[in-house]
């Protein structure tokens, strides 16, 4: 059974295991996707990134779908299965890397652009001040 998107293979059980070469380049194709977006990143290229995260997403979903069916049929070769833990690694420490990246930014829009504060001008132009019950009235 085909559904046309990579994603929906993997339901389908009666499909055979991928052979041993198939298992190596599809492996071998996130791992190149990987060192592009890797350079990408880098080079801080952005239509690069989008376009380097995106093969990866294809690239990846395919090696979930060849490899789970591979296992299902039977033990993955200990080589593959070093090298898929490794570009896993690979995967994982990228999206660190944004969540930090992000966070970084959020802090540095924050700094720019800071959230409205009491204590300042309101929009009607008076000040608007909390009011405690402690507070000297003269």
């Amino acid at each position: 059974m085909k559904t046309g998107t990579p994603m929906f293979a993997s339901i389908d059980t009666g499909s055979p295991p991928p052979a041993g070469n198939d298992l190596e380049l599809t492996l071998a194709a996130v791992e190149t996707r990987l060192t592009a977006l890797g350079v990408a990143l880098l080079e801080r290229n952005s239509s690069d990134i989008d376009t380097h995260a995106s093969e990866l997403h294809s690239a990846l979903a395919r090696a979930v779908d060849h490899f789970s069916r591979a296992a299902r049929h039977g033990a993955l070769p200990p080589p593959l299965r070093q090298r898929l833990m490794r570009a896993s690694s690979q995967v994982a420490a990228q999206r660190e890397s944004f969540a930090r990246a992000t966070a970084a930014l959020d802090r540095a829009i924050d700094v720019l652009l800071p959230r409205e504060a009491n204590g300042l001008y309101s929009a009607r132009g008076a000040s608007e001040r909390a009011t405690r019950g402690s507070s000297l009235q003269a």
